[in-house]
């Protein structure tokens, strides 16, 4: 299912062609694009569609919206469990031992 999330602006990248900032929908933060929105702010909420901020909210309804999606379990859906994903990006990350290989298990109980 692909949803309209509302959320935050952190950041943007004025800078970026075309016009992209930095999201957070709860705790996950992702890039989007700002294009429809040329004069948004930081601090401002926004509904980010397929990677797109199609229009502003304010964040009495933001946070209404983000609160119903989480108990309906929705935002997981759309995006992951953030710990998992934090979780699994810190072990892609983590050093190996020499001749190790990704995916890999060691022991006996990989054979």
């Amino acid at each position: 299912m692909c949803l309209a999330v509302p959320g935050k602006v952190v950041s943007i990248d004025h800078r970026a062609d075309p016009l992209t900032g930095l999201i957070d929908f709860g705790g996950v933060r992702k890039q989007a694009c700002l294009e429809y929105l040329p004069d948004l702010r930081v601090g401002e909420y926004v509904i980010v569609h397929v990677g797109f901020a199609l229009q502003r909210l304010d964040e009495e309804s933001a946070r209404a919206s983000l609160e119903l999606f989480e108990q309906l379990g929705l935002l997981e859906e759309e995006f992951g469990d953030p710990w998992a994903q934090a979780a699994q990006q810190s072990e892609d990350t983590a050093p190996r031992p020499a001749g190790a290989v990704a995916g890999e298990e060691s022991g006996s109980e990989a054979r």
